[in-house]
């Protein structure tokens, strides 16, 4: 790799790491964008292995302060982890089985599709107490496990972490607080990204290199989109809109140029 690869890299992890630090998830969405046109990355499939691997990394290392504060639904998150590694060992076949070019055009509709969703105010009666219990398993279970296996169904597809689907997902199911998503997501997201990881590691279709660099860079990033986030953190559905906004205008630059 020369010089400028090697800061491209870098700068894409610190961009990764930013949003996440930011808005608690949707980083790796731009993942396999960033790691195509700004890093150069030839193949759409080895840019998702690899963005597969850097996600994963990142999101144990941000699970470890969600955890210590206590912001991790743990049983919903194993119920949601299982069902969604199935989908995305699914979703990972089919993504390498699929023509790269007509992958990314769907993969950027995806992108218009979920950022639009973000636009959308949250309406949803919260239930910060909620657990999966023997009592509350009848009326969780059936919720947790679809959505979970669409969600990883999608992840593996795409090779992203998934955080973007995961939280609204959990939200949809357990009616849990915003918080209490973003710090279980960060299970699933692990789990499906190394499920994710592991079927493109297998194939060749991970660039190490890049990986390594991408990581160095996001955990700079989120150690910065942390500290920014307290800050304006009562300006954060200001920061949400303006990161769906970004969301929409790449998905369609991506969908228009791949066609």
């Amino acid at each position: 790799m020369d010089t400028a690869a090697i800061v491209a890299a870098l700068a894409s992890g610190g961009v990764i790491g930013l949003i996440l630090g930011l808005v608690g998830g949707g980083g790796s969405i731009l993942a396999v964008p960033l790691l195509i046109y700004v890093v150069g990355v030839g193949s759409p499939h080895a840019a998702i292995g690899t963005a597969a691997v850097a996600v994963t990394v990142n999101a144990l290392a941000s699970l470890i302060g969600h955890a210590q504060a206590g912001r991790v639904k743990w049983r919903c998150a194993g119920v949601f982890a299982v069902s969604g590694m199935i989908g995305a060992a699914l979703g990972a076949e089919l993504g390498k089985a699929f023509d790269g070019k007509r992958l990314l055009v769907l993969f950027g509709l995806l992108m218009i599709g979920v950022g639009a969703s973000m636009l959308r105010q949250r309406r949803t009666a919260e239930a910060p107490d909620v657990r999966l219990t023997r009592d509350s398993a009848a009326t969780l279970l059936p919720r947790l496990v679809p959505i979970g296996l669409g969600v990883g169904l999608a992840a593996g597809f795409f090779g992203i972490g998934g955080g973007f689907l995961i939280v609204p997902g959990l939200i949809l199911a357990t009616a849990m607080p915003l918080p209490f998503a973003i710090g279980t997501s960060l299970v699933v997201v692990s789990a499906l990204g190394l499920t994710t990881a592991t079927s493109y590691a297998v194939s060749g279709l991970v660039d190490w290199s890049v990986t390594a660099l991408l990581v160095m860079g996001g955990v700079i990033g989120t150690i910065s989109g942390i500290a920014l986030g307290k800050v304006l953190g009562t300006r954060k559905g200001l920061l949400e809109r303006g990161f769906a906004a970004v969301v929409i205008a790449i998905g369609a630059y991506i969908s228009a140029s791949s066609i």
